[in-house]
């Protein structure tokens, strides 16, 4: 393999592999190449991307290699956050909404097995608006991220713990997810208690956003290819 295409490929699998990021010794074993050739790599990647005037650097945190946006350019990713357009939340959103706060601590492959779809996406989005967050490492291979919800979450249902949710139990598969989703964000905001000025159901979206789930799969599908085609 030539070493164009060596960093194209991990390029590619930073992108894929999201804030969780990988191994040189993941990287290498995918790639079917030597660590040291791998680590020369990644050496120079580094120094492209900067030179070259990036949006995007490569980080290593903790022995994780991962792809991260630039510090100076925060206050852009900021406005994109919390721009008013982007209040409410997708059906897949607030599914995975939903499966983290009743299956807590769960990491990003516990929720894909239950969504039957792929999920990044919907907890980037989860995180940037402080509904959920990284709460430890899972006890397997890669040490993936365990997430949990926020007490910005308890606080904007107004409640007082997570046994506070009703009906336990739930978003154990994805035959009814929909039905459950819409149902447990219905009974939470009927407990709500003086946060009606916060928006309510629009500021989440849910009855925004009450298209189907085969069709916010799809989309998601359709957003993943993407993904990985404009990361190659």
């Amino acid at each position: 393999m030539d070493f164009p295409k060596l960093k194209s490929i991990i390029e590619g699998l930073l992108f894929l592999s999201g804030e969780e990021g990988l191994s040189v010794k993941q990287i290498a074993e995918i790639v079917d190449q030597r660590v040291e050739l791998v680590t020369d790599a990644i050496e120079e990647m580094i120094t492209d991307f900067s030179r070259q005037g990036r949006g995007v650097q490569i980080l290593k945190i903790a022995g994780v290699v991962q792809l991260g946006t630039l510090p100076e350019h925060a206050s852009y990713f900021e406005k994109l956050a919390y721009s008013p357009a982007r209040t409410s939340l997708s059906q897949a959103a607030l599914e995975t909404l939903a499966i983290v706060a009743y299956r807590q601590p769960i990491t990003r492959v516990e929720i894909e097995e239950i969504r039957g779809v792929k999920s990044e996406r919907a907890i980037h989005t989860l995180v940037n608006k402080d509904l959920i967050v990284e709460v430890g490492r899972a006890e397997a291979i890669g040490r993936p991220i365990l997430y949990g919800t926020t007490k910005s979450f308890l606080d904007y249902f107004g409640l007082a713990s997570i046994k506070d949710l009703p009906e336990p139990g739930l978003f154990e598969d994805s035959e009814n997810l929909e039905e459950e989703t819409q149902l447990l964000f219905n009974k939470l905001d009927i407990q709500q208690t003086n946060f009606g000025d916060q928006g309510g159901q629009h500021e989440l979206g849910y009855e925004d956003n009450a298209g189907s789930l085969e069709q916010d799969r799809a989309a998601d599908s359709q957003d993943d290819s993407s993904n990985s085609s404009s990361s190659s």
